[in-house]
């Protein structure tokens, strides 16, 4: 069974959300403790994010410095196999161009095939912290459809090398949509003409950028449909918990906040008065969403995983 049977086959709407591996050199627990708290709502799947490595540098010892592309949360590969294997609960890696070249991502699909990892959700990945535009890796995708043609030639036993072979199970996956657009499309209606181009490209499902106005995202489903696009549609939330999320998230994530969050959010002193509003909103939002109908809802739960469990309550 695949994510978008669990979809399609579920009697109610369905809960999911993602985690991030730890950070370089942390352990797994921090992981399994997000999962513990969420885990009596009955996730169907979990995501776990992928991250390009990124430049620092490091003190040689000689007073110089030298250049280094390191990873800092590796390890997306090994979580999923880790939390199917632990909580036999299916997990979702993201796959991703960015930082990636083709031949790493070849062996990540086969490591994934291995394991008996089948779902994906797969995207293009944010540019490099020093980037000002994204810049593909070389040798890399530039734009998600061409990841998603390289997992249907693998899926069909197509080999970087011109190579083919049986190779089993094939991959499902799902692909990103954006309720009030990329940030790089030059309009709304160029960004549906390529979500349309990825869901026949082999998509499954769509699952959307975090939003906080539930009304683009039912304009949103609204234009998808009237483009031909049929597939579900997995509204993805996140509850704020920072007092500096006010300004930090539209600007890292180009959403929107409605006037009336803004307005409670500007009132709140600390984190723990951010936390209240974040988790009155989210409630808020999925209790509609849910009344009408959406087949899942997808939580974004970094450093919110109590948020996520006070919503959940009142949800599901």
């Amino acid at each position: 069974m695949s994510v978008i049977d669990i979809i399609l086959t579920a009697k109610k709407t369905a809960f999911s959300f993602e985690v991030l591996p730890p950070l370089k050199g942390n352990s797994i627990e921090k992981v399994f403790k997000t999962i513990d708290t969420l885990r009596e709502f009955d996730p169907k799947y979990i995501n776990i994010t992928t991250h390009r490595g990124d430049i620092s540098y490091r003190e040689a010892g000689d007073g110089l410095y030298r250049r280094v592309n390191e990873r800092v949360r590796p390890g997306t590969v090994a979580i999923a196999a880790a939390i199917q294997h632990k909580y036999q609960i299916m997990a979702v890696p993201h796959i991703i161009c960015s930082g990636f070249t083709k031949s790493e991502t070849e062996y990540a699909l086969i490591d994934l095939n291995f394991l008996g990892i089948r779902d994906l959700l797969i995207l293009r990945g944010d540019k490099g912290r020093h980037d000002t535009r994204f810049v593909p890796t070389e040798d890399g995708h530039a734009h998600a459809i061409d990841l998603q043609r390289q997992v249907n030639d693998f899926n069909e036993g197509r080999f970087l090398d011109g190579s083919v072979r049986e190779y089993g199970d094939t991959f499902s996956y799902g692909v990103a949509g954006y309720p009030e657009k990329h940030e790089e499309a030059p309009n709304l209606q160029s960004d549906l003409h390529w979500l349309k181009e990825k869901v026949n490209s082999g998509a499954s499902y769509i699952v959307t950028q975090m939003f906080f106005d539930n009304e683009k995202y039912f304009a949103f489903v609204d234009k998808c449909r009237a483009e031909g696009i049929t597939i579900p549609i997995i509204p993805g939330l996140k509850p704020l918990n920072f007092v500096e999320q006010l300004t930090v998230i539209p600007k890292i994530f180009h959403v929107d906040f409605p006037e009336t969050l803004t307005s409670e959010l500007k009132k709140c002193k600390t984190n723990a008065d951010t936390v209240e509003v974040g988790v009155e909103w989210c409630t808020m939002q999925a209790k509609e969403l849910k009344s009408r109908e959406v087949p899942s809802i997808h939580f974004y739960s970094m450093m919110a995983a109590q948020s996520v469990k006070r919503i959940a309550k009142q949800i599901y």
